[in-house]
């Protein structure tokens, strides 16, 4: 059983039309569901990255081996979003333990750091325009708020989507020192550490 699943918040949301009288049940696949993700979604993940973020920046955060690494190494610090057993929007993040990201914070894992950095969030293009990136989000940060190694959450963003994670809690800590090519990001954080009253009141 993944983290994930045993926390109340992440448990996978199982939505059925009842069945009627006198109707045979058959086994179908959970409307919706949350889980993290394992090295065995890595494609899926990439195929929804891949069209994501090519068409817009001409690179993906990550590449399919790189996805593969983080699936291993750490899957507790990744969340899917699961449609009929589709993959619909993900969020792949590792632990980091500087202050401000730097080119190492890419491709590294640091076991005993106390800020993930997320790496990336995508959703699938069907799926898109229906707020399922900021659900998915909300959902993922009150995941690491159980997490009492957790400090903060950190990533970084071409400059049109500041706005957007501003709404799930984000500040922008100025230009981030990492370049890829000719695109600059933006640095954002988000506390997660001090919630107390949350953690109480969520199962953790």
């Amino acid at each position: 059983m993944s983290v994930v699943s045993v926390l109340p918040f992440l448990k996978p949301i199982h939505m059925r039309a009842p069945i009627s009288p006198g109707r045979q049940r058959r086994h179908t696949l959970p409307a919706s569901e949350f889980r993290s993700l394992s090295p065995e979604d890595a494609i899926s993940v990439f195929e929804i990255e891949r069209e994501a973020f090519i068409s817009v920046s001409g690179e993906c955060p990550l590449h399919l081996d790189e996805v593969r690494h983080f699936l291993t190494l750490c899957p507790e610090l990744s969340l899917g979003w699961f449609e009929e057993g589709r993959l619909v929007a993900f969020i792949i993040g590792s632990l980091w333990d500087q202050e401000r990201l730097t080119t190492d914070a890419l491709t590294l894992h640091k076991p005993h750091g106390s800020i993930v950095h997320i790496h990336v969030l995508a959703v699938h293009r069907i799926f898109r325009q229906q707020g399922k990136g900021s659900i998915l989000m909300w959902r993922y940060l009150q995941y690491l708020r159980c997490l009492p190694y957790v400090r903060r959450a950190v990533l970084m963003c071409e400059d049109f989507l500041v706005p957007f994670y501003q709404k799930s809690g984000f500040k922008a800590q100025g230009p981030c020192e990492v370049t890829v090519g000719p695109l600059t990001f933006i640095e954002m954080q988000c506390p997660v550490r001090g919630h107390a009253f949350m953690r109480r009141n969520s199962g953790c």
